[in-house]
């Protein structure tokens, strides 16, 4: 359990990481749900079009769940981020 505090403290340091890993999810979620909406617009009825939505659809959801990881990562990891002082003579 100490390991995994630990290692939640230090994912809470990397911001940049984090934010990529909530930009890449979307991307990838954004792109699925055009995976399925061109697939709805363009294409013909048929075994091959849900096959198309199907696939849109588990590339949608993955980028959901990565995007998901970004967010957490950004907003709930940083209310167990350490609090260090910048300045020892400061008030606050």
């Amino acid at each position: 359990m100490k390991k995994l505090w630990l290692w939640l403290q230090q994912r809470s340091l990397k911001d940049r990481q984090n934010l990529g890993l909530f930009v890449v999810g979307a991307v990838i979620f954004f792109c699925g749900g055009g995976l399925i909406y061109v697939a709805n617009l363009r294409m013909e009825p048929s075994i091959q079009q849900e096959l198309v939505v199907l696939a849109g659809l588990v590339i949608g959801a993955t980028g959901a769940i990565i995007a998901a990881l970004g967010y957490i990562a950004l907003s709930v990891l940083r209310l167990i981020r350490p609090r260090q002082r910048h300045d020892k003579n400061s008030r606050y």
